[in-house]
């Protein structure tokens, strides 16, 4: 029997935007390269543009701590202005679920980010997300 604890993050941002305007920009997998952190060597390996839809398959290549790994994910969920998911199908996680919500609030738009996730370790899974994934997510 395998053992992969899962985990969730999430968080909350509020941008001065209006909810389309903000949808918009999260629909052009391009822009993932401008908010990805830069030390993570983040790059699309997927011909663009990319057409966002339910079923779109991106694949992408960065480095964490030095080391390339490539990875792949799915759009599962496809809801403009309001949401959309993203789950690897191959990459460095047991399990990666990334739901992204977009709410018009106080003139501006309040973005969540959900994800649930497993990483592989077994027995180690808590000590590895502790001293290493937690930070990086």
């Amino acid at each position: 029997m395998k053992f992969f604890p899962e985990f969730n993050f999430y968080s909350e941002s509020w941008i001065e935007r209006p909810v389309d305007e903000v949808f918009e920009f999260f629909s052009h997998a391009e822009n993932l390269q401008v908010i990805t952190p830069p030390w993570l060597s983040f790059q699309i390996l997927t011909p663009q543009p990319i057409s966002m839809a339910a079923g779109t398959l991106i694949d992408y290549r960065l480095k964490l701590y030095g080391l390339p790994m490539k990875w792949k994910t799915e759009i599962s969920v496809w809801e403009p202005p309001y949401r959309f998911i993203d789950a690897q199908l191959k990459g460095p996680y047991k399990k990666w679920v990334h739901e992204h919500r977009f709410i018009a609030d106080n003139g501006g738009t309040r973005i969540t980010d959900s994800v649930d996730y497993a990483i592989p370790g077994g027995p180690f899974s808590y000590m590895i997300h502790k001293m290493s994934v937690r930070g990086n997510i």
